[in-house]
């Protein structure tokens, strides 16, 4: 009996320790690298390298100056694509349409903008027949036309829609043909994404550089509009991949607290394009000039394949020390750190010497199905920035709507400024309000504005024009009006934080590992959100309503769902799958003493289940735990 005991207990000795159960009750593995100095790189290796010394001030400079080409690219469907006023000149029996002594209507995107009826003989076919022109339906006949007289607004004197007459019947082109760079960037932020988590960060800005170099000159010397339209699929496609990488280099670089500044600033130098595109159009004339001038500044990003880094972050979470090894010794070069006569307290390079012969990991992102933690903070998120940049077209549509109203706006640069100013007011109020709220606090706030500026213009606006109480139909359509532009605006501000801030707050929460296909995830759903606007033009605006209606009830799904989210305010990084499943959310009360926790803690778990002992690697996670609930060495 005694034998047997003891060969039990030799036996349960022997066994290996079962892997660590998290309190979410989800199984992770040991996924650490066996040093833990390597593992917390904000706490170890980021200060060791001098924190944000002057070659990490270097790199983040580097992911700053393409954001203002980037900002120009984003924002060239305005103008290249933009519908002109336009009247017939030649008909097709080669008569005049222009019938003296009667006003030339004009027509924009196939409808007439005058609000007046008119009535003007149109020849077709060589017969004179008079025609009724109503405010809202163009005549067949009108578009029977051999040669149009085109009024650009947009400064360009000749856009994409004057060179090939993309008017009347052809009009649906141009909406095609703005699908063709949102699609591209979309496919173009999911599969660089992956990318970017197998093969690096570098390699996939340097490859998107050299060929939106290609397919964005080309752009220009397209000689139809399916030629055009497919090349800035592509020049989308390689757009997103520049936009990704730097949008992570940058994230993985800063210290904790820099991060969300940094990003902003690049965020404002974005939108420093966006305000220089109406003067560089003017500039141009012609959109082909304005294709190659936004695109040839890219060839200067050539130079960085010699001066661009890898992100080192990645690098060590990887597991490829000996590329680390070589990028901290070029940073401390950079720095003139000396490494002999420099005390390395958490003794980083003895650490990075004894792993260089471990053999690199990677991960893709389909991991993260297998997660509990994890996959719920990102499809969050998802549907966060879906929600924001969708139901923002919608409020910017009940701006354009009352452009009578309004006067100041009926002019193009004053509603192309409008937006520019309601965008940079609205980054401007996410720097404190996220510095003092937190990212889930901000994210939470500017999700409610957005819903109660969506309800409010879909009940209460109704309310106001059914049960006026004046008699003058008029001064209530007019209050009404006034009420639409004011929660327009709000709608605008807080819907492109909520889209703005899902992105940032998806890159921290996202582990290292698989970043790249996190944010790609977010961008991508942003993306999707913004494809709403062309897919309803395209339907001649039908749909509008219930479109606007399905995302007022998205938000108001997002307001719960966002409680669910980590604060990472000033959190590290996580690194792996373990760190990200382990991210769990912090109460936004805190807890009383005396309460109960409604799950066990790990400890209770290994008693309940009768498991003692544990492996060091794995006791070594669960030492330090932040307030969020995410474990750090």
């Amino acid at each position: 009996m005694a034998g047997r005991h003891l060969s039990e207990a030799n036996e349960e000795h022997q066994q290996p320790a079962a892997p660590q159960l998290p309190e979410n009750g989800c199984l992770v593995g040991p996924e650490l690298p066996s040093s833990s100095v390597l593992h917390d790189f904000d706490g170890c290796v980021l200060p060791f390298l001098g924190g944000l010394a002057k070659y990490q001030k270097r790199v983040i400079l580097l992911t700053w100056i393409p954001m203002f080409i980037i900002g120009l690219s984003q924002h060239s469907d305005t103008f290249l694509l933009a519908l002109p006023k336009f009247t017939c000149k030649v008909g097709i029996s080669g008569s005049n349409l222009q019938t003296p002594g009667l006003p030339v209507t004009s027509i924009h995107s196939g409808h007439q903008v005058q609000g007046i009826t008119t009535t003007t003989t149109v020849t077709t076919a060589g017969v004179q027949v008079p025609t009724s022109q109503n405010s809202g339906n163009v005549n067949a006949s009108q578009c029977q036309c051999q040669e149009w007289i085109y009024e650009v607004n947009a400064g360009l004197n000749r856009n994409v829609v004057t060179k090939w007459n993309l008017v009347c019947d052809s009009s649906w082109k141009v909406d095609i043909a703005k699908f063709s760079l949102l699609v591209g960037s979309i496919f173009g932020y999911l599969i660089t994404g992956m990318i970017a988590d197998w093969f690096g960060r570098r390699p996939v800005l340097i490859f998107s550089v050299a060929f939106i170099l290609v397919f964005g000159l080309t752009v220009a010397l397209s000689v139809d509009i399916t030629m055009f339209s497919t090349l800035r699929f592509f020049e989308g496609f390689c757009l997103a991949g520049i936009t990704l990488s730097l949008y992570i280099i940058r994230i993985e670089i800063c210290p904790p607290d820099h991060r969300f500044m940094i990003t902003m600033i690049a965020s404002f130098i974005a939108m420093a394009g966006q305000l220089v595109m109406p003067g560089l159009a003017v500039l141009c004339k012609d959109w082909q000039v304005l294709q190659a001038v936004i695109i040839c500044p890219i060839i200067l990003m050539i130079s960085y394949w010699c001066i661009y880094p890898e992100s080192l972050r990645w690098l060590m979470a990887t597991y490829q020390f000996n590329a680390a090894k070589k990028w901290i010794l070029r940073c401390t070069r950079v720095n003139k750190m000396n490494m002999e006569t420099e005390t390395d307290v958490k003794n980083v390079m003895p650490e990075l010497e004894k792993e260089l012969v471990r053999k690199p990991k990677k991960i893709c992102i389909v991991k993260v199905v297998g997660t509990r933690n994890l996959w719920k903070n990102i499809v969050v998120l998802c549907v966060n920035s879906l929600t924001g940049f969708g139901i923002h077209h919608c409020f910017a549509r009940g701006i354009m709507e009352h452009n009578e109203t309004m006067a100041v706006l009926h002019n193009f640069y004053a509603d192309y400024y409008t937006r520019a100013a309601i965008t940079i007011a609205s980054c401007v109020a996410l720097c404190p309000v996220v510095g003092f709220l937190g990212r889930r606090g901000g994210l939470l706030l500017f999700t409610i504005f957005t819903a109660l500026a969506s309800l409010l213009q879909l009940g209460l606006l109704n309310l106001i024009g059914k049960y006026a109480m004046q008699p003058d139909s008029v001064v209530s359509d007019t209050v009404k009006d006034k009420f639409s532009i004011v929660f327009s605006i709000i709608g605008m501000f807080s819907s492109h934080a909520v889209g703005s801030l899902s992105i940032f707050f998806c890159a921290e929460v996202t582990p290292t590992v698989i970043r790249g296909g996190g944010v790609g995830l977010v961008l991508a759903s942003a993306g999707f959100g913004m494809l709403t606007a062309p897919i309803i033009e395209l339907h001649n605006q039908k749909g509008y309503f219930l479109h606007h209606v399905i995302f007022a009830c998205c938000t108001l799904i997002c307001i719960i769902c966002i409680l669910l989210l980590p604060e990472s305010k000033n959190q590290p990084l996580p690194e792996n799958i373990a760190n990200g499943e382990n991210y769990t959310r912090q109460p936004l009360l805190p807890q009383k003493k005396t309460e109960q926790p409604l799950l066990l803690t790990n400890s209770e778990l290994r008693d309940y289940s009768g498991l003692h002992e544990s492996t060091p690697a794995l006791e070594s996670v669960t030492e330090n735990v932040t307030a969020n609930g995410m474990k750090t060495p």
